[in-house]
């Protein structure tokens, strides 16, 4: 008998600002724009793509598009997104290696 799966979705369980909290705190820490870009794209339907497009002033289509694992949204872009998430972004000093 074959063994049956269904497609995880992780905007399903990021239900709580902590966990949203977590999930863009790895994706930034990864470094990777592409996988940052679909981070906060997963976000954006967890919290709701409408919802967020009406935040932003941008439509839902660019959000999705701008936001997929493929988008080279703009950094403005970025920023809107989100301040509607209730996040900001700053800068943070690397340590040095010596």
């Amino acid at each position: 008998m074959p063994l049956k799966t269904s497609r995880f979705d992780a905007s399903a369980v990021l239900d709580t600002p902590e966990a949203i909290e977590a999930f863009l705190e790895d994706a930034f820490e990864s470094g990777d724009p592409s996988f940052i870009t679909h981070a906060l794209g997963i976000v954006a339907r967890a919290k709701g793509m409408s919802q967020l497009a009406e935040e932003t002033g941008l439509s839902r289509q660019a959000l999705y598009k701008a936001l997929s694992a493929e988008g080279r949204p703009e950094f403005s872009t970025v920023l809107k997104v989100a301040g509607a998430l209730g996040f900001r972004l700053h800068p943070e000093r690397v340590p040095e290696t010596a």
